[in-house]
């Protein structure tokens, strides 16, 4: 069989994986629907100038999976799914793309409901909403941009994360390299600064480092060394498989805590972790303030803050449990996350 078909190393049991194209509007995407017993399957779209077909099912196949554990673990009434569009998002964006897309996303009929992600801006699902109501984050659904959430939720997950290691959330003194400073870095980078935190900052945009530089005084390194940075915390918040084989022996820092999705390249590498001592926050716990935003898009916006910020009561749940067994935090958050779609399976009367 062909590695983009059943056999794909990333393919999980998906229940549906979609290619969506229109050739008046350029698009090219991949629709994936990893597993919907909580709920339909709630995940963002992502923009991409993939090299390959391959590189971009890969992408929709992983993030998708994610989205349904990061669901589950958020305690949300949804699945998981993921949508990717092979496009440079600088130069290759149009209303008529994001509608086509828009159209891909309705014939689903309400099977998958997307968001905002890397390379789409508010204006953009705004573009998306007009042509499908399957669509969170425009003014129909009264919040926009999610990241704001995200980054409140790394942030109490880093706090969180230092009160398990050394007894104390107190960020005062304590630095954390943040890599990358988009929009969810560089908010997070200004809740650390606000909380007393040293910062060392990177990102490839080097316009991103010169505003977090002069924002929060911080000092910058080069994106590819920040791992090895010796900090209290290193928080990756750009793309994934940061954390591997390679970069593990050099981490600089004790905790990793930040809102990159599929952080660990390999299931493995999470064991690693545990066994050179470092704490890690697994990526969908920490990073899951967005979706709950677009899942609770309804509520008030304390409501909204406090269930956000209940993201650093899970983390220490899974800490504890960790240290308990013995295992590693990216095995027990996977296994929570199992519970709860067993529980559902039980519910509905499906074995």
């Amino acid at each position: 069989m062909n590695p983009s078909g059943f056999d794909h190393p990333e393919f999980d049991g998906h229940e549906k994986v979609v290619f969506g194209h229109d050739a008046g509007a350029g698009l090219y995407t991949v629709i994936a629907i990893h597993d919907t017993r909580l709920g339909p399957a709630l995940g963002g779209c992502r923009m991409w100038p993939y090299p390959n077909t391959d590189e971009a099912l890969t992408d929709a196949l992983r993030l998708s999976r994610g989205m349904t554990y990061k669901n589950a673990l958020a305690g949300l009434d949804y699945g998981g799914g993921k949508a990717v569009i092979i496009a440079d998002p600088k130069k290759d964006k149009s209303a008529d793309l994001m509608q086509a897309f828009g159209r891909k996303v309705d014939a689903l009929g309400g099977l998958y409901i997307t968001g905002e992600d890397v390379g789409l801006t508010p204006a953009d699902m705004e573009a998306i909403g007009s042509a499908t109501e399957h669509v969170r984050g425009t003014s129909k659904t009264h919040r926009g941009d999610p990241s704001p959430y995200t980054a409140l939720g790394v942030y109490c997950g880093i706090q969180s994360a230092l009160g398990h290691l050394y007894g104390s959330p107190d960020l005062r003194g304590r630095t954390v390299s943040v890599q990358g400073l988009g929009n969810v870095g560089f908010t997070l980078a200004r809740f650390l600064h606000d909380a007393g935190a040293k910062l060392v900052v990177s990102d490839i945009n080097s316009n991103a480092v010169d505003r977090a530089v002069a924002a929060f005084s911080a000092r910058s390194v080069d994106t590819r060394d920040a791992h090895t940075v010796e900090a209290d915390v290193f928080a990756p918040c750009a793309l994934g498989a940061g954390i591997n084989s390679t970069t593990i022996p050099q981490l600089g820092a004790p905790i990793i805590a930040g809102s990159a999705n599929n952080q660990l390249a390999e299931p493995s590498d999470g064991k690693t972790l545990a066994e050179r001592g470092i704490l890690y926050a697994p990526d969908y716990v920490i990073n899951a303030g967005g979706v709950i935003a677009l899942a609770r898009h309804d509520v008030e916006d304390d409501v909204l803050e406090a269930d956000v910020r209940g993201i650093g009561e899970t983390l220490k749940q899974i800490f504890e449990r960790a240290k308990v067994k013995g295992e590693a935090t990216a095995s027990v958050a996977d296994r929570i996350a199992e519970e709860r779609l067993s529980a559902a399976d039980n519910k509905n009367g499906r074995t």
